[in-house]
């Protein structure tokens, strides 16, 4: 079965920090370049975060420095530790496997919301 379930997403106040899950099935996690998404309010989906198989990461301009991709080959997990977090990173987070050009190769998951807000 082909499925991604996101975690973790909440309220926080600038600069806290949260640190979201993605569980994947076998097929789609293993041996796959794995990424986290967001879609902010009113704009469309853009790829933050990606990891190799192998532990290699890459991040989008916006969060490099804030944000780390991890991932558990074990566990066909994923995960995305947010720190100083800013009102812009609002947004419902996914994760996929992207393709060359970024976009997700797998149906989406239902996703999980982040509210940076005080």
């Amino acid at each position: 079965q082909v499925q991604l379930v996101e975690s973790g997403g909440g309220l926080v106040q600038p600069g806290g920090s949260l640190r979201l899950s993605c569980a994947a099935s076998r097929s789609i996690f293993s041996g796959n370049t794995m990424g986290w998404y967001r879609q902010a309010p009113g704009k469309e989906r853009e790829l933050v975060a990606r990891i190799t198989n192998g532990g290699f990461t890459n991040y989008a301009d916006s969060v490099t420095g804030r944000f780390t991709i991890t991932r558990d080959n074990v566990k066909n997990t994923m995960y995305l530790q947010m720190n100083s977090l800013k009102p812009e990173d609002t947004g419902v987070y996914y994760c996929n496997a992207p393709n060359y050009v970024g976009t997700g190769r797998y149906p989406w998951g239902q996703g999980t919301q982040v509210t940076i807000s005080s």
